[in-house]
């Protein structure tokens, strides 16, 4: 598929992680729903509205608004701007990053917390580092995006995988925004990839089943599937969702990349009616693509 300027790439981005997170809610912890689902709905495990987000767009928002306010990755800011978010909705949170700022509100240094988290669960690989990092492929050009994903994931998880989980989504995110066709922008991602496992599964996506999990290679896997074998954002989203499990999270992830390839006239106008908060996305989209590094 060409480039068209004007497709508004990075806000399609944002707001379609966003819009993936709100259709997959409902579904979340389920098993693969019998009928295939295509609409808004209320409902799942936290009795959400139509449309309503969950911690993974809370997270995604603190970040991008921490890179706006600080024109770059600051650890000491984005601690700060995740602990509010997870003092709005802590139970909507996954059970690594709980522990984290329950940690970090009682007092520990970030950094400490993290490893304890790691340590005292047996590990810490699950996908929230994942799903909260994409503006950072808004902001940042490739290659210098890869490392700062894995700076940014290792602040709440220990664990390097789920590091380069998200290192390996936001440089195909910051090709696609900058116009760079998906093929091309999975490669460039497989090529940096430096975590053999992540390298592995990501690197040869057809050859593993989805597996819509809290695992972070899991979760990535599933998305960078569901994404690299779609036609249409439609198509690709839905493939996430339908999935169940982790079905915003997965969503989410999904969304963002598909978001960044189809930009954001490609997404349905039922969702964007649907879909909380969606002006407020648009405006920090912008606010994130106006400060980004070139």
């Amino acid at each position: 598929m060409r480039f068209i300027s004007g497709t508004m790439r990075h806000v399609g981005s944002l707001v379609a992680l966003a819009i993936g997170d709100a259709l997959g809610a409902p579904l979340e912890g389920s098993p693969q729903p019998e009928a295939w689902v295509t609409l808004m709905r209320p409902g799942g495990r936290h009795s959400r509205k139509k449309g309503e987000v969950t911690d993974d767009t809370l997270q995604a928002i603190a970040v991008a608004e921490s890179l706006v306010a600080c024109g770059g990755y600051s650890e000491n800011d984005l601690v700060r701007k995740l602990s509010e978010s997870y003092i709005v909705r802590p139970e909507w949170f996954g059970p690594t990053s709980t522990l984290f700022f329950n940690l970090v509100r009682s007092g520990t240094l970030p950094h400490q917390a993290a490893w304890l988290v790691h340590w005292r669960r047996g590990g810490s690989r699950t996908n929230g580092s994942v799903m909260r990092g994409f503006p950072l492929g808004i902001f940042y050009p490739t290659p210098e995006v890869y490392w700062v994903s894995v700076a940014c994931s290792r602040l709440t998880h220990f664990d390097p995988v789920a590091g380069h989980c998200s290192a390996f989504l936001n440089v195909m995110v910051s090709d696609m925004c900058r116009g760079v066709s998906r093929t091309k922008a999975f490669r460039h991602a497989r090529s940096l990839c430096t975590n053999p496992e992540v390298r592995t599964v990501l690197g040869s996506y057809d050859h593993y089943s989805r597996v819509p999990g809290l695992d972070a290679v899991e979760c990535s896997h599933a998305a960078l599937s569901c994404f690299m074998n779609a036609r249409t954002f439609e198509q690709a989203v839905l493939s996430a969702i339908n999935l169940g499990g982790d079905a915003d999270t997965v969503g989410a992830c999904t969304g963002a990349l598909a978001g960044a390839w189809w930009g954001l006239p490609a997404i349905p106008s039922r969702w964007v009616h649907d879909l909380e908060g969606y002006g407020e996305l648009v405006e920090l989209a912008e606010r994130v693509w106006g400060r980004r590094k070139t």
